[in-house]
């Protein structure tokens, strides 16, 4: 019999609240990679304090090392990886290393793995502050090229993994997200609660579940909204998601067409009570500029939510016909596809229905047996 091989999994980049999907796809996939229980390989964490805080679950399922340091300094983080991390690994004799935020440090002992989740530094640096948007388009490419196997959520991130960082199609593995069952029904208590706080009780609206990063395009949509409220006074526009650095934008935008009233902000919430908007939106708007997967698509579709996106990045591969597609800076296009959906039941049945078989292309357990795949060929 073989020796059992040691995988450790960097996840010191991992911030809670902080890097969106990123954490959605990472947290969900170790969870499924927990349930195969794989006893061929011992997965050591590496994880930051936030990280331990915030995902308790994840700490008890696999052995886990927290390093000194609480995610909130970029550059503290980057030292702790070519210190801690590499003194660490090696003390814990791992034979692979799965940097799972999409670089790899300095100093690396064994054999890396990285998941590129995306390169919009390099294919949009306009939208990244000028030393992450130097650090990035640095180190990115340099990881990816260095690794011996990159892990990418679909053929498109790949594909601009080859072409922009140069590295060999032969080194990149596809691991998609996957969706969870969220089973038939909701909480009845749980769902009023949560709609009679928001003031949503009885009202149609719009969801859109995203941190305000730039990309994210919250501005457009806020004014198709606008557009939407004088033939659809009632509709109500519901932003989920924590601030990030285009958050004043978003505010200021709401506040000049005079929205104040009529958009919900929510902040970051629990997973349940995000379950309950998917479930009781009239359709799930997700305008980003750029998108290497966009799991919250699946998200909505799984929970019979229709959903309007935007054409570009992962998108439409993962959307397939179940979504109306728009291009993401058109205004009059995306006010005409919302207005579709929320005045057309049959519309909204047709995509319903769609979403809900397109989904079962994309499982947890398919992603967490492709990841440990992955880990038993790298070498």
């Amino acid at each position: 019999m073989s020796a059992r091989r040691r995988i450790g999994v960097n996840l010191l980049w991992l911030v809670p609240g902080e890097v969106g999907g990123s954490e959605e796809y990472t947290v969900r996939l170790l969870r499924a990679v927990a349930r195969q229980r794989p006893d061929d390989l011992d997965i050591v964490l590496y994880v930051n304090r936030s990280f331990f805080a915030a995902h308790p679950d994840l700490s008890a399922a696999f052995p886990t090392r927290v390093a000194p340091v609480s995610g909130a300094s970029r550059p503290l983080r980057v030292l702790t990886e070519s210190t801690w991390l590499a003194w660490r690994t090696r003390r814990d004799r791992c034979d692979v290393v799965h940097h799972a935020g999409g670089t790899m440090p300095f100093v690396r002992p064994a054999t890396g793995i990285v998941t590129l989740h995306d390169l919009q530094p390099l294919s949009n640096p306009e939208r990244f502050g000028p030393i992450k948007r130097r650090w990035l388009t640095w180190v990115a490419p340099r990881s990816l090229r260095a690794a011996s196997t990159v892990i990418c959520l679909a053929g498109f991130t790949g594909d601009d993994a080859v072409q922009r960082a140069g590295v060999d199609r032969t080194r990149v593995r596809i691991v998609p997200c996957g969706v969870d069952d969220p089973g038939a029904a909701v909480d009845g208590q749980l769902r009023q609660r949560v709609l009679t706080r928001l003031d949503l009780v009885d009202r149609p609206f719009v969801l859109y579940p995203a941190i305000t990063y730039p990309h994210k395009n919250h501005e457009t949509l806020v004014a198709v909204f606008a557009a939407l409220v004088p033939t659809h006074p009632e509709l109500r526009l519901v932003l989920t998601g924590g601030a990030s650095s285009a958050e004043e934008v978003v505010r200021a935008a709401i506040g000049a067409f005079g929205l104040t009233e009529s958009v919900v902000r929510t902040g970051r919430i629990p997973e349940d009570e995000l379950d309950v908007l998917y479930r009781s939106a009239m359709v799930m708007a997700f305008p980003s500029r750029y998108e290497g997967f966009g799991l919250p698509v699946l998200e909505a579709m799984a929970r019979g939510c229709p959903v309007v996106a935007s054409d570009v990045g992962g998108l439409p591969l993962v959307a397939g016909d179940a979504a109306m597609l728009v291009d993401p800076l058109d205004v009059a296009g995306w006010t005409s596809a919302l207005a579709a959906v929320i005045d057309d039941t049959s519309r909204r049945s047709v995509l319903v229905r769609r979403g809900l078989e397109r989904v079962r292309a994309f499982t947890w357990p398919d992603s967490a047996t492709a990841l440990l795949t992955v880990y038993r060929e790298t070498r």
